[in-house]
């Protein structure tokens, strides 16, 4: 009968060392929140810029093509 009554003793123990254990470093007081995310190097806009410049060079390059062909086979 001693046997059972030193496992209990002993699970008393564990569970008082728990406790104090965890009522003395709580996760929540040193928990660290997380640094915010860098901000972005580029937010595309000088990209979208050298889309355009590309595209009004083409249609600008398409008109001259085209009105200079135009003047040749009305001449």
């Amino acid at each position: 009968m001693a046997s059972p009554r030193l496992s209990f003793g002993f699970g008393v123990v564990a569970m008082l060392a728990t406790l104090i254990f965890a009522l003395s470093f709580p996760a929540s007081v040193h928990a660290q929140t997380p640094s915010p995310a860098p901000s972005p190097t580029s937010d595309g806009s000088s990209v979208d810029q050298g889309i355009a410049y590309v595209l009004m060079l083409l249609a600008l390059a398409l008109t001259y093509l085209i009105h200079s062909a135009d003047l040749s086979t009305t001449l």
